[in-house]
């Protein structure tokens, strides 16, 4: 069985989300992800709408995540590819270079965000409305 990991916020769970999941789970056959707990996202000085519990459960929804665990600090990635025994990690390109010294344990792979659509225009937008 061929696992895949990727990691993120989730906070308003969009359909660019949705195609980043469809895209990571492609590319094996089950997919972990690794959410942003609500202490960690205080570290990093940001807030989600939603709570770290509603946001797992929405990914568990997903047809296309298997697991979902929670993220607590910037370094347990190498931890998490050994742990779950992953054999492709999964970023958007925005992150590009970032996380290369994972190739070490595992296959890193940078996918195209989806155009038209982020969490902060989603944001700004029901602002503005």
């Amino acid at each position: 069985m061929k696992k895949v990991i990727t990691y993120g916020t989730f906070d308003i769970l969009h359909y660019g989300h949705i195609n980043l999941l469809r895209r990571a789970r492609a590319l094996g056959d089950y997919l972990v992800v690794v959410l942003s707990s609500d202490e960690f996202n205080a570290l990093k000085n940001k807030k989600s709408y939603y709570t770290y519990e509603q946001r797992k459960i929405m990914l568990e929804a997903c047809k296309y995540v298997d697991l979902v665990v929670p993220e607590m600090t910037w370094e347990q990635k190498i931890d998490d590819v050994k742990k779950y025994d992953i054999d492709v990690f999964v970023m958007g390109n925005d992150w590009e270079g970032k996380f290369d010294f994972l190739k070490d344990y595992c296959e890193v792979v940078y996918l195209p965000r989806t155009e038209g659509i982020s969490s902060t225009q989603v944001k700004e937008f029901l602002k503005s409305n």
